[in-house]
């Protein structure tokens, strides 16, 4: 007997160790990666294989298992999905648009003349798929066939300005995976790997094909370094996890070659440890909010797929540093200033939004502590079948869970700090030093937002809505000029990391936060011997958010701030500026020291902001240039 007890014990230990095994070490992983190659070493598949299944992933049971898919017809969830599905069945396919139109949005960046087609495309199909897996009653399949050749006849499934200016793959000389892209082919593997039989052979063999060529091939050559596509494999921006999770899903669930299932998921992970070595270990999200729900909310997808698929052997929600995740799922509320305000740094927006998926709160609820929202909101059919299959994880927040803001955050990685005012009516500010080639860059170095109750008053006016050019450096609402920064001898900030502010010194209590930096790293400009932003909120009372640079030069040069604003203001005198907003108004107290300053208002030349428009640049110069002096501009509360 007691042998027996012995070799169970032995057993069961050695079952451990072999399943442990098993768990796929991502930090021994990635330390096999061989130079810069995204795709997966000889070392790196030996780990592989001992993690990854034989068979191809199954995103959700087929159509023919009529248990799961009678029970999800059931729920309230399920009877939303077919209402909806059903409301759309007599619509028509908005693709292909004509080559004319995929150029002229190629030449002028006008999303509006294709994106709403291709994406209301996307959706419906995405619907019919799923409300035919409901039904099961042959309804939606005629559709679904329509949709599918209407997709499969595209010349291009890019977004027209993510080609190239000679449209090179509109005219069919390479292929390119992009955030259109990806989504096409997601669609297509999803009606693929559900419907079985249902769909006829020659859409099925069409289906698998264009897959294969435009999806599978283009990134498993992209990772082996064999042309120059794809190269957000190596970004730290959304485009990774957003066309990395689409390329994934895909091919696991397409692909019937074990060693493309294994190739694609071995780059993946190697990819995003670009992608997440762009939030910093404090879990900042240079992108902005907007960008951290889409980005990170395809990372989470890509992570559950893969822990899934693997039965938890592959675990993204760890990673190698599962701190950081867990500070970067907690950013949203970490990020916020107050009343659902944000700053709109980069290419974010001020607003924390009601509308979209919520898909990455969800899941950073369930992995890393976030509060649980209120509701769910889901925009992709992947993001739907998840929650249908993991309920518990999709259950709304009933208690109304919030907590109280703290008084300040300091983003220490990137140099970003939140100010909070606690009165009755709070009076807070954001800052930024961080550097100058952060993701959707703007050339912002000192930038900050002040926010009074619920109405954002001054400072960062956000970014150029994304039009032909909106990503040049030199767009108004891009470059430094429209910025509340500094402009010196008539020059700009420069761009680089190396361009940067340093934050010196901060000073945090209950009545009084004081934030200081360098923003000299910023400038180009060799005269120029030091430069640096004070910002300090007094708490007290109604507040007071004084924000003062302070320069010395080798010899004379011109020195000039910047207040900018999207809401109503009024020049008083030379030295003061009134600014209203919807429910606010506050008074700019502006000073000088070392001569005698001058303000100058515009328009910012820009006819789409994506925080609204018009926006104007309040400027104050010294009007003759001077060795050494300071410009404060003092803000507080009109009553």
């Amino acid at each position: 007997m007691k042998n027996k007890i012995l070799l169970l014990i032995i057993a069961v230990f050695f079952a451990e160790i072999v399943q442990g095994q098993e768990k796929l070490n991502i930090s021994e992983y990635l330390k096999l990666k061989e130079n810069k190659i995204i795709s997966p070493s000889v070392k790196q598949i030996e780990m592989l294989k001992k993690v990854l299944p034989k068979q191809a992933f199954q995103p959700a049971p087929k159509i023919s298992d009529r248990v799961f898919w009678n029970k999800i017809a059931a729920t309230k969830s399920g009877k939303d999905y077919w209402e909806l599905a059903n409301s759309y069945i007599s619509t028509k396919p908005e693709v292909p648009i004509s080559d004319s139109i995929y150029r002229l949005a190629n030449k002028e960046g006008n999303r509006g003349i294709y994106k709403p087609r291709y994406y209301r495309t996307m959706e419906k199909l995405e619907y019919f798929i799923l409300a035919e897996c409901l039904e099961n009653k042959g309804r939606f399949l005629p559709q679904i066939e329509n949709f599918s050749n209407a997709i499969l006849s595209m010349k291009s499934w890019l977004h027209p300005n993510h080609d190239d200016n000679k449209n090179t793959v509109l005219e069919g000389k390479r292929m390119h995976i992009d955030l259109g892209a990806r989504k096409f082919g997601s669609v297509l593997a999803l009606a693929n790997c559900l419907l079985e039989n249902k769909l006829s052979s020659t859409l099925k063999e069409d289906i698998n094909s264009n897959l294969q060529r435009r999806i599978i091939d283009s990134y498993l050559t992209s990772t082996k370094g064999l042309d120059r596509s794809n190269s957000w494999i190596k970004s730290t921006s959304n485009w990774n996890s957003v066309c990395t999770s689409g390329v994934v899903l895909t091919t696991i669930t397409n692909s019937k070659n074990d060693e493309e299932r294994l190739l694609t998921i071995g780059a993946a992970i190697n990819s995003m440890e670009y992608y997440l070595s762009g939030f910093g270990d404090d879990g900042y999200c240079s992108e902005g909010l907007g960008y951290w729900g889409y980005g990170f909310g395809h990372y989470l997808y890509l992570a559950q797929i893969l822990y899934d698929y693997t039965d938890g052997n592959i675990n993204l929600f760890e990673f190698n540093y599962p701190e950081k995740l867990k500070n970067v799922g907690n950013f949203p509320e970490n990020f916020e200033i107050q009343n659902l305000r944000c700053a709109p740094f980069a290419d974010g927006v001020s607003r924390v939004s009601s509308k979209g998926s919520n898909f990455a709160n969800v899941l950073s609820a369930k992995y890393f502590g976030a509060i649980k929202p209120t509701e769910i909101r889901m925009e992709e059919a992947a993001e739907q079948l998840i929650a249908w299959q993991h309920p518990k994880m999709f259950e709304t927040n009933t208690n109304n869970t919030s907590s109280t803001l703290p008084d300040h955050t300091y983003f220490n990685d990137f140099g970003m700090v939140i100010s909070r005012g606690k009165q009755k009516i709070p009076f807070s500010i954001a800052v930024k030093a961080g550097h100058n080639a952060e993701n959707h860059n703007h050339s912002d170095v000192g930038t900050y937002v002040l926010v009074l109750g619920k109405d954002v008053m001054s400072g960062d006016i956000g970014a150029p809505s994304y039009t032909a050019g909106a990503f040049s450096e030199k767009n108004p609402a891009r470059s430094s000029w429209g910025h509340p920064v500094p402009m010196i001898d008539h020059k700009l900030q420069s761009n680089g990391k190396e361009y940067r502010g340093i934050i010196t010194k901060t000073n945090f209590s209950k009545d009084e936060d004081d934030i200081e930096m360098d923003l000299k790293p910023a400038y180009e400009i060799s005269n120029l011997e030091s430069l640096i932003r004070t910002v300090k909120n007094n708490k007290l009372d109604n507040g007071v958010i004084t924000i003062k640079d302070t320069f010395s030069a080798k010899k004379n040069i011109d020195f000039g701030i910047a207040m900018m604003t999207l809401n109503e203001y009024k020049i008083v005198d030379e030295n003061t500026v009134v600014l209203t907003s919807e429910n606010q108004k506050i008074k700019a107290e502006i000073t000088s020291n070392g001569g005698v300053i001058k303000i100058s208002d515009e328009l910012v030349p820009v006819k789409k902001l994506r925080e609204g428009a018009p926006a104007y640049r309040i400027g104050v110069d010294f009007v003759k240039p001077i060795k050494n002096g300071s410009i404060t501009v003092k803000y507080t509360l009109i009553k």
